[in-house]
């Protein structure tokens, strides 16, 4: 089957969201529906509802189900153009507690995945992978796609397999692909009273007036950027063709924990409670991620300043406090 990766309003290509009720999805089939594509959301049944009236959308669909369910796969991709893979079934901080069902649920899923890519015709995958766990400990910053890769959790081992495989489906079988290390995304909709997100666990706190606990003493670096500009990177990275597949998506600067606090505290006006603790073994001490490649090949570049997108953020949770938990 020869589909072209391009935009024609005659006959709009169907996108298929892996994990589409998540943080980063939910804001990725919004951009793509407002552009007049055909989206498929794919995500567990029971977990956060998409917004009632993206479900009213023509064009719009969704499908529940299991990402470990080779079927139920099967049957999700069938038809599509575009295939968006956002789905971890695991967390940085918790993934070394169980490696085997990592590596099933996430690596072997991913390869089932890529087969049904191949015999459906699907021409192009977007997998969104971890800037903040594949380099490990880091020989120099900010990091470059060159620099080596060292994870030191399963998390971000099973992100770097499946970078692998992408790279030998693409080989065997000419299925294009893009991968986008992203760093630590923000904004709105994302939930403050999740396991993830130094941004929004801090941020909901301080609204709060809920002491925040730090592991370490606070100085822990980390690339933050708004999630208006991952959205950005992922629509550009569905029409990118040339043979370099790896990108950053960071915004280049990095803040430490007590730098965030004090920014937080600045556009809100609140003062935090801060509790420290022992420091933890998988926590890396800086990551910033260099974007130069990103714009040369891709043309994004981050928009939204770290301060500006912290205040647009705090006034949406104050605006849907029950849109947080």
């Amino acid at each position: 089957m020869n589909r072209s990766i391009f935009h024609d309003a005659a006959s709009p290509l169907t996108c298929l969201v892996l994990g589409g009720r998540g943080f980063i999805g939910s804001h990725l089939i919004a951009a793509l529906l407002s552009r007049g594509y055909r989206v498929r959301c794919f995500d567990r049944p029971h977990v956060v509802a998409l917004e009632r009236d993206l479900l009213d959308v023509p064009g719009f669909e969704l499908i529940e189900g299991d990402f470990a369910n080779e079927a139920e796969i099967a049957e999700a991709i069938e038809g599509c153009d575009v295939c968006y893979h956002l789905v971890s079934t695991t967390l940085p901080k918790s993934s070394n507690a169980d490696p085997v069902y990592d590596i099933e649920s996430n690596v072997v899923a991913t390869v089932r995945l890529l087969n049904h890519a191949v015999k459906s015709g699907v021409r192009k995958m977007v997998f969104t992978s971890s800037g903040g766990t594949v380099y490990g400990n880091p020989v120099s910053t900010p990091i470059q796609e060159s620099h080596p890769t060292n994870p030191v959790c399963s998390y971000g081992i099973s992100k770097l397999a499946i970078e692998k495989y992408l790279g030998l489906f693409n080989q065997l079988h000419g299925l294009d692909y893009t991968v986008l290390r992203i760093a630590n995304p923000f904004g709105k909709q994302q939930r403050t009273h999740a396991s993830q997100g130094a941004v929004a666990v801090f941020l909901g706190k301080i609204l709060s007036g809920e002491p925040i606990e730090i592991w370490g003493d606070g100085s822990i670096v980390r690339d933050y950027i708004d999630i208006s500009d991952v959205v950005d990177a992922l629509l550009l990275a569905m029409g990118q063709t040339s043979d370099q597949h790896i990108f950053n998506i960071g915004s280049g600067r990095g803040h430490s924990l007590n730098e965030l606090i004090r920014s937080i505290e600045k556009v809100t006006g609140r003062t935090a409670d801060c509790r420290y603790f022992p420091s933890r073994a998988f926590d890396i001490p800086s990551n910033v991620l260099c974007n130069t490649l990103a714009n040369q090949c891709l043309g994004w570049s981050p928009k939204v300043g770290f301060e500006e997108g912290l205040e647009k953020f705090a006034v949406w949770l104050l605006n849907h406090p029950e849109k947080s938990a």
